[in-house]
């Protein structure tokens, strides 16, 4: 009499070649919850700020971002919250990326598609936060 042998069905994914032996997902895993607390305390300090205090919603106009924008410690929070929202998102959809895209060339392309619109938006922002100008003339 012969023994059954115990065998496992192939996976339905695609197999991926082996990881690389870095710590990358180790440090994205950990970006993500460090900046995902750092954000909670950014935006709901923004929100707090701008929707509900002295008024609301209804003061908020040119003349209050410049006021707001002349000092270094608003514009570093804008910029804290500016990156790390986009950093955070990205990774997220890298993520949401190498976990749907089947074909390899496919992950490619959408990842530089990602990265490519990520320093765009992250380079206009800043740029924008840093070279705001108050006395613009019309």
């Amino acid at each position: 009499m012969s023994t059954p042998s115990l065998t496992l069905d192939k996976p339905r994914s695609p197999r991926r070649p082996a990881a690389r032996r870095s710590n990358t997902e180790l440090y994205s895993w950990l970006f993500m919850r460090i900046s995902g607390l750092a954000l909670i305390i950014l935006v709901l300090g923004h929100l707090l700020i701008m929707n509900i205090l002295d008024g609301g919603v209804h003061r908020i106009n040119f003349g209050f971002v410049a006021g707001r924008w002349a000092s270094p410690f608003w514009q570093f929070w804008d910029l804290a919250m500016l990156w790390l929202a986009e950093i955070h998102g990205g990774n997220g959809l890298r993520t949401v990326i190498d976990d749907y895209a089947r074909k390899d060339s496919t992950r490619f392309w959408l990842k530089i598609l990602l990265y490519v619109a990520m320093a765009i938006i992250l380079f206009v922002g800043t740029l924008v936060i840093f070279t705001f100008d108050p006395n613009i003339h019309s």
